[in-house]
């Protein structure tokens, strides 16, 4: 019995110390020596909502009944506008905030012409919440980040996944699960600069 306690202990302490951290799955980071760019993508397509795995279509259907009966339906057509408009371009710019402050040999953008790509393909995002002066909960991102041959995407160089990585009340949007969210990637870009620093130096 106490062997199994011990193994079941060890077990749940090795889960949550391999959280809030960027994991290498495969590979190492010499292939970006050379290099002076490096162009990203991001992906939603299999992305998970809250503790209740929801799809987003799920997860916006559900945003949609309590925003409409709790602030009408103005504020939901700014919600709508607001959420496509952070997938589209703002989680990247919090993103680039973070790690470009860290990673400064190397720049990371978007549509740049560079030899490798990354994908920061989200697999879960937790929304968090905002309790005004009751506190608040930031949101939480795991993500696999695939470093491909932009010309040869299938070509993964490095694989690395963002396990529910932490973001921090930073921004004037924070009340809202999109700026929370972005927090988050900002957070994760922080960790990956870091960790490319230490190679690079």
């Amino acid at each position: 019995m106490k062997k199994l306690f011990l193994m079941l202990f060890f077990a749940i302490a090795s889960t949550a110390f391999s959280q809030n951290k960027i994991n290498v799955i495969q590979g190492n980071y010499d292939f970006l020596k050379d290099q002076t760019e490096v162009n990203v993508q991001l992906k939603f397509d299999n992305a998970a909502y809250q503790e209740k795995n929801l799809s987003e279509a799920q997860y916006i259907e559900s945003r949609k009944a309590d925003i409409t009966a709790r602030k009408g339906d103005k504020v939901w057509d700014n919600w709508t506008y607001q959420w496509e408009k952070f997938k589209t371009s703002e989680y990247l710019e919090y993103f680039y905030k973070g790690i470009n402050a860290k990673s400064k040999k190397i720049k990371f953008k978007n549509d740049v012409k560079a030899k490798y790509t990354l994908i920061i393909d989200a697999k879960w995002i937790y929304a968090g919440w905002y309790g005004g002066m009751i506190g608040s909960q930031e949101a939480k991102l795991t993500a696999d980040l695939l470093f491909v041959e932009t010309d040869n995407p299938s070509n993964v160089i490095m694989k690395l996944q963002a396990d529910k990585i932490q973001g921090k009340k930073m921004n004037d949007q924070f009340s809202w699960e999109y700026g929370r969210i972005a927090a988050a990637y900002e957070i994760t870009g922080k960790k990956l600069g870091t960790e490319i620093k230490k190679v690079l130096k």
